[in-house]
């Protein structure tokens, strides 16, 4: 192939190694081929699907991959095996991603006029590429399950996860079947971060961690400082249930679940206690009664106002610190004031006022109200 034809593709390649639209198509591809891959966060299909994009378009340009290629193919290959992925599974869905995006490299460039023989020289040494990422990567899987097989730590996860699951298993070391443990949930997936979360939990006291369902989850005895009820540091969002024996963990694991699911849709992070999510998750799951609440109590904000988000946001802030203004203005970096002033436009556009803790049934107005602001924000069109 001329050196002109070559540049044509290449450049191609190029432009669309960073095409958004190209890696969610081809993130969806590699997910749509095995059910294994799909069952796991898709930002860890994407992480791996840009890898691999990198990876060729590096090789590409420095005639064959290099050695930092082969070892993120290797990388790629000892992660899925660590996430209980088969080696059939896990390449069915390498095999779907590199073909859409041959596929589309190639119909661009037909569309773009670059000659068929350029075309085909240039997918040729595309595949000439992933045969040897392929390679890397299936050595790096095989290896790593057959050491994470004979490992006592394997015989552990497995433990951690039927624990969590409900299922009958003899306890053993590291737990104790008397011994309470705090279940901690996490959407985490990359095996790097994970073996960091589990130094973190496990520093306060003894405990157990592995990927449970493709995630990073961990039972400890103790959770870090400080002391429940505070979020702890920043970092991905982690939900810890109150301590219950072995035996009885599964009960905590799908609420802790459900607490996830709400507390990363209200884009939380850190360590949080599952009681102190409890109206979030619970008001997450009827997203119909949170729009009629909006809809009758704040009918007089129009989502399309600036103004009328920071008058819900300090609402919101409002509610979550006791009806006090200056713990309010504290948080939201404004005068106290300025909370006054917004709180009385707020009545103002309303028509009742948002804290009344002399009133009857104080509480669950607040609540009706805390649940109103909240989906308001959340949603933007009521």
């Amino acid at each position: 192939m001329e050196a002109g034809t070559s540049d044509r593709f290449l450049r191609l390649l190029i432009e669309h190694s960073g095409d958004a639209v190209l890696l969610e198509a081809t993130v969806r591809a590699a997910r749509s081929r095995s059910e294994l891959v799909a069952a796991l966060p898709e930002e860890e299909t994407r992480r791996h699907v840009r890898a691999l994009v990198g990876g060729v378009l590096a090789a590409l340009e420095d005639g064959g991959p290099s050695g930092e290629v082969l070892a993120a193919a290797e990388r790629l290959g000892s992660d899925r095996a660590r996430q209980g992925v088969p080696v059939a599974a896990f390449l069915d869905g390498f095999q779907a991603g590199r073909a859409h995006l041959v596929r589309t490299l190639v119909d661009e460039g037909r569309r773009r006029g670059v000659p068929d023989a350029a075309l085909l020289d240039g997918v040729t040494r595309i595949d000439e590429i992933t045969t040897a990422l392929v390679h890397r990567m299936v050595h790096a899987h095989r290896v790593t399950e057959l050491e994470t097989t004979r490992t006592a730590r394997e015989e552990r996860g497995q433990m951690l996860r039927q624990l969590l699951h409900g299922e009958s298993v003899p306890v053993a070391a590291p737990l104790d079947a008397a011994v309470p443990y705090h279940c901690v949930v996490s959407d985490v997936s990359d095996p790097a971060v994970a073996a960091r979360l589990e130094t973190e939990l496990t520093a306060a006291g003894p405990g157990l961690c592995g990927l449970v369902d493709g995630r990073f989850a961990a039972l400890v005895a103790r959770l870090p400082d400080p002391a429940p009820g505070a979020a702890r540091g920043g970092g991905p969002l982690l939900v810890a249930a109150p301590p219950a024996r072995p035996a009885g963990v599964a009960t905590m694991y799908g609420p802790s679940r459900r607490a996830l699911r709400a507390g990363a849709a209200a884009g939380l992070t850190g360590l949080r206690e599952l009681a102190d999510l409890a109206l979030l998750t619970v008001t997450g799951a009827e997203p119909e009664l949170g729009g009629l609440l909006a809809a009758a109590l704040l009918s007089g904000l129009d989502p399309a106002e600036s103004f009328h988000r920071e008058l819900a946001e300090t609402g919101l802030a409002y509610l979550d610190h006791g009806g006090r203004i200056g713990p309010t203005a504290a948080a939201l970096h404004v005068h106290g004031n300025t909370v006054k002033y917004r709180m009385r436009r707020l009545r103002e556009l309303t028509g009742r006022p948002l804290y009344d803790p002399a009133g009857g049934a104080a509480v669950s107005r607040t609540a009706n109200w805390w649940w109103a602001l909240h989906h308001w924000l959340a949603d933007g069109t009521t």
